[in-house]
């Protein structure tokens, strides 16, 4: 008697009900933490502020309407004459819009600020400063060049992917409340930044996973891969932050947040970012490696567990040499400005390494790509699981062929044949 399959869509894990409350109650522990999580550590009310003076009151935006280059007002050290410019501006909003108003000059020079008539600019407006030093300049305006490639970006989305991409860019919407909602403000609050990075981790994995492929057995097993591995992340970052002592403080950002939040935990800030940077590589591998076992699976109904898993495995490891290549060109691409200071000051390779600045990506690299090595065989086995329906190995059904056309003998080899597997491959 055959062996009963469940079928299942192209792309998908074909999973039996049984299977399904299975999932489900592994997914339940994760469900729970994370909304145990969002109760206990979600912020309150009042926004916490930056310290005075760290940050400009406001921002306003403005036109520049007239550029003057000259000789500086003061007289340098040597008695040399320095160049200066200045640029009168217009202002497009705030208390004073439409009112022109002159920046403080600015010495050329390489590096120095470049403006000219026409240029659209974003201007820092503190209250209490003296009137004539309230404004200056704060950077030049992007917003519309990046919503055009944004929009861009969309539609690429949108064109390529249908209606699955109209609900990737839903779930990446939801990524980025998630952080700005809850990861950013709780995190400020003095809540244990670890600990809201793997709530909020685990809250963007459910709803991008679950609104970018749907709800299935496919997309479950999944999410599992996903977290269990970021959770291995989480780990391994504990760990190896505390062994090489990392503080946390190696970058000016860090310096001045802690102006206005003197609470912050920042070694845990920066175990919270190592988390939440893993994310977004896990869950692509894991999604990959359900679909490559879903599709061994299909092609060959008969793969046993542990054929299924070696195949499906075998695909990882090509996936993970090029992922984990990226990661670390990745992190290398970030800090390129860094490593060429180093390489001016002609440091040697493990002198570099030895500085936090540096020994914060290499473990934020390191730890990252082992989680993303674990994801393959974890993800892998869950997915064989699920597709087999044990874990265990299994026997290929027997093939039943047509006897019209062959004799007795015939007949005995086809079927001796299929005890043995070597039909197993007919239909």
């Amino acid at each position: 008697m055959a062996h009963a399959h469940p079928t299942a869509p192209d792309g998908a894990l074909p999973a039996s009900p049984t299977t399904g409350r299975l999932l489900i109650g592994a997914l339940a522990p994760f469900v729970v933490a994370t909304v145990v999580g969002l109760a206990v550590l979600w912020p309150g009310d009042p926004e916490p502020a930056a310290a005075p003076g760290v940050v400009p009151d406001d921002l306003v935006a403005a036109e520049v309407v007239a550029e003057e280059r000259g000789p500086c007002g003061g007289v340098a050290p040597d008695g040399a004459e320095v160049a200066c410019a200045s640029w009168s501006v217009r202002l497009e909003e705030g208390a004073d819009q439409g009112r022109t108003v002159e920046l403080p000059e600015q010495p050329e020079g390489p590096g120095s600020l470049d403006l000219d008539v026409g240029d659209d600019v974003v201007l820092s407006y503190v209250a209490d400063a003296e009137p004539d030093l309230r404004y200056a300049f704060a950077d030049r305006e992007r917003r519309r060049p990046l919503l055009l490639l944004a929009g861009l970006f969309a539609a690429a989305v949108v064109v390529l992917g249908r209606f699955q991409g109209v609900r990737a860019l839903f779930g990446l919407a939801v990524s980025l409340l998630v952080l700005t909602q809850f990861v950013l403000p709780a995190v400020l609050e003095g809540s244990s930044p670890l600990a809201v990075a793997l709530v909020g981790s685990s809250v963007i994995a459910f709803v991008g996973l679950y609104l970018s492929h749907g709800v299935s057995a496919t997309t479950t097993t999944a999410l599992l891969g996903t977290l269990s591995s970021l959770a291995l992340v989480g780990v391994l970052a504990s760990i190896f932050v505390a062994a090489t002592e990392l503080s946390g403080v190696a970058t000016e950002e860090v310096r001045i947040v802690q102006i206005g939040a003197e609470d912050l935990n920042v070694r845990g800030l920066l175990l919270g970012g190592m988390v939440i940077g893993a994310l977004g590589v896990l869950d692509d591998v894991t999604v990959t490696q359900v679909a490559a076992v879903a599709e061994l699976r299909r092609a060959d109904p008969s793969l046993p567990f542990s054929r299924l898993y070696r195949a499906a495995v075998r695909i990882g490891r090509d996936h993970i040499a090029s992922t984990v290549n990226t990661l670390v060109l990745a992190y290398a691409g970030a800090s390129l400005p860094l490593l060429l200071l180093f390489t001016q000051a002609q440091q040697g390779f493990s002198d570099v390494v030895n500085g936090e600045t540096v020994a914060v990506e290499v473990v934020r690299t390191l730890t990252g790509s082992i989680g993303l090595v674990a994801s393959v065989p974890i993800t892998t086995a869950l997915a064989a699981v699920v597709a087999t329906g044990r874990g265990g190995p299994e026997r290929p059904p027997r093939t039943r062929r047509p006897t019209g056309m062959r004799s007795r003998s015939e007949e005995r080899f086809w079927r001796d044949a299929t005890d043995e597997g070597l039909g197993s491959g007919g239909r």
